[in-house]
């Protein structure tokens, strides 16, 4: 691997990591937990003719971007996956070593665990044709292998040995350039990860499968002399072409300087980061560190030993959390960010009373979060003005997700709902909040106070709720 993809793909590493392991292990990090008994749940691509049998699963992933060429663009692309590998516990007896379903030494647990290996493929930099179609097929194998590890206790005495068996695993990467249309002045990027290990086993039990699948497969994209475009927001110019992309099983989102792609089977903004406050992986994406923190203290000894005997990776959670210090965990206890210019005036409503739109008691240095300023505005009988109509509490509407905020938006397109209410954010932006017409959970949720929210050109006015929905 040369130094240039090396460094290429350094900003998104971070994020990517934490895609990779998205699951690996999850609180209580025990092997007897249930959550971490049925495993590996995130881009799981397995052999195809187990996936064509079996029918739930992938055996190909498929990213399109779009990338606004320069004159003499170069694209690299990077695979990275998980390769399971049992490692099981066996114990000294008799002279020779037997299987058990733990080993206890020195106060740690040892149990059988599927670990994982880190996989990485590098597609060798290549150049971005600007005419017609182009096509690279690069294939790649992991070795599989037995091996063994003594273990022993703190005298140096060797009282049972962890044997950690993997199968072999075989891929493509499959990359096409093209231009979206004739006139388009962008070209089109469609990477399509296979797995095209054999599959001869008899039956289709997925915990066969995963040591011959591609766990938590993600891409990363890098372009030379170009930048690839937003696919979540792009510019007007691209927005034909950019709605034109489909991946499957994987989702595309932006990176440093919109040079790199990072697709991966999690659904991201663009530009994702890792909080700085983060101390280190707890392999459950979007986690909240301090209510994990906090739970993993509560543990007993001896579910910490059995999270220890695990996984390196829970090990080292568990040790993290009992050596964090006060200053530590106070920093991962609420962090505000401003919203506001530093130059610009104290608030939003500073200026506005003197139109009379409204009052504060508290002045104009009232900051945007107090309460006194969020009592301005009532959801309830706040009003915006869409095509023409004043909608309001209990005007029908038509969905028409168009931010591509959620995924379950695909589900929400056409179908009529009621307002609920007009709500404002901190940034004086309008959203409406909706519950879908038919759906008989409706009362539920309005009793519970949960609505859907959409931004203003995501909802069509019903004039007559009788017209066809």
């Amino acid at each position: 691997m040369s130094a240039q993809v090396a460094d290429r793909f350094e900003t998104a590493r971070a994020v990517a990591d934490a895609v990779l392991y998205e699951g690996y292990v999850l609180f209580p990090y025990r092997a007897s937990s249930r959550k971490n008994q049925a495993r590996f749940q995130w881009g799981v691509l397995t052999p195809r003719a187990f996936s064509e049998a079996e029918g739930s699963e992938r055996w190909a992933m498929r990213t399109e971007c779009l990338v606004a060429p320069g004159a003499s663009p170069t694209l690299s692309v990077r695979v990275r996956c998980l390769h399971s590998q049992r490692r099981r516990i066996e114990k000294v007896l008799d002279g020779g070593f037997e299987a058990v379903e733990y080993l206890e030494v020195d106060g740690t647990l040892h149990v059988d665990w599927d670990e994982a290996i880190d996989e990485i493929v590098d597609v060798t930099p290549f150049p971005l044709l600007l005419d017609g179609q182009s096509e690279w097929v690069e294939t790649f194998s992991f070795d599989g292998g037995t091996e063994s590890e003594e273990v022993r206790t703190g005298d140096g005495t060797v009282v049972g040995r962890f044997v950690r068996h993997r199968e072999p695993i075989s891929g493509l990467v499959r990359i096409v350039a093209s231009r979206p249309d004739d006139e388009s002045p962008f070209v089109k990027v469609a990477v399509t990860v296979e797995n095209t290990t054999a599959w001869r086993r008899r039956g289709v039990h997925r915990d066969d499968a995963m040591p011959l699948c591609l766990i938590s497969v993600h891409t990363m994209l890098g372009v030379d002399d170009g930048r690839f475009v937003s696919l979540l927001d792009p510019p007007d110019d691209a927005a034909r072409a950019a709605h034109a992309c489909h991946s499957d099983g994987a989702y595309p989102v932006l990176i440093g300087d919109d040079d790199v792609v990072l697709s991966s089977p999690i659904i991201l903004y663009d530009h994702p980061e890792v909080a700085p406050q983060s101390p280190g992986d707890l392999y459950d994406s979007l986690e909240i560190d301090e209510i994990l923190a906090l739970r993993v203290m509560t543990l007993t000894d001896g579910e910490k030993s059995e999270a220890r005997g695990t996984d390196p990776r829970a090990a080292a959670i568990i040790d993290r959390c009992d050596d964090m210090s006060p200053e530590t965990l106070g920093a991962l206890h609420g962090q505000m960010k401003p919203v506001r210019s530093s130059t610009g005036p104290s608030n939003d409503f500073e200026g506005l009373e003197e139109l009379g739109e409204f009052e504060t008691s508290g002045g104009p240095d009232v900051p945007w979060w107090d309460p006194e300023v969020d009592a301005l505005f009532d959801p309830w009988t706040e009003s915006v003005w869409i095509a023409g109509v004043e909608v309001t509490k209990g005007t029908a509407v038509r969905l028409v997700p168009s931010h591509r905020a959620d995924a379950q938006d695909i589900f929400l397109s056409g179908l009529a709902a009621t307002v609920a209410g007009v709500f404002t954010d901190v940034d004086g932006d309008q959203h409406v909040a909706v519950t879908v017409d038919d759906d008989p959970a409706t009362e539920e949720l309005k009793w519970q106070g949960r609505y859907l929210f959409f931004h203003v050109d995501e909802v069509e006015p019903l004039i007559d709720r009788g017209q066809d929905r």
